[in-house]
């Protein structure tokens, strides 16, 4: 697994599953064309396009190209990273049919491909550390998730981290674990 500190968006659900099991990274998903629609989440990539930089990685077909430009229009250059998709032709896994292009996205590209165009790319990472993570238990333990008033803390927590009302309790916990250890997020979560 590679840690890079640049969040990486993607079209989808399904390509943000791919990378989580080989990057350490924060990933945010566009929902494919609902990007359109969604000014909190357009607003909230800004932000980190700002804080950290960001690496575009959609799928090379001509859906993931108008994402890309359309996620690219509002932010400096400086502050992305634009990676490709190679054109290899095929099906994935969990789909009957080809994509109408017939090309395979993020999510039927072969790991040692993702992690070759990182490299190739020179975007800085480091082999991410064995570290325990912040669980959907520790969620529901502090009462951020699953019991009464957790939808209230749990914005009172996305505010205080100056996060988006929008993210889900997944998106959240992938958040957090980019932002903190297990550790710092008990000792965090003591003095909201």
């Amino acid at each position: 697994m590679i840690k890079i500190k640049q969040a990486v968006v993607v079209e989808g659900k399904y390509d943000k599953i791919k990378l989580s099991n080989i990057l350490d990274a924060f990933i945010i998903e566009t929902n494919g064309f609902q990007i359109y629609k969604d000014k909190k989440r357009r607003d909230f990539i800004k932000k980190l396009a700002d804080e950290q930089g960001i690496i575009i990685l959609t799928d090379s077909d001509h859906s993931g190209f108008q994402i890309r430009h359309y996620i690219a229009s509002g932010i400096p250059k400086e502050k992305i990273c634009h990676l490709y998709i190679p054109d290899i032709y095929g099906r994935e896994k969990r789909k009957a049919e080809p994509s109408k292009e017939g090309k395979l996205g993020v999510e039927g590209i072969s790991d040692d491909i993702l992690i070759s165009l990182f490299k190739q790319a020179g975007i800085e990472y480091s082999k991410a550390e064995h570290r325990e993570l912040i669980t959907n238990y520790d969620l529901f333990a502090c009462g951020l998730s699953g019991g009464v008033n957790s939808r209230e803390k749990r914005k009172k927590l996305l505010k205080a981290l100056n996060l988006p009302e929008f993210l889900s309790t997944n998106s959240l916990l992938s958040c957090l674990n980019f932002l903190m250890t297990r550790d710092e997020f008990e000792n965090y979560i003591m003095t909201i």
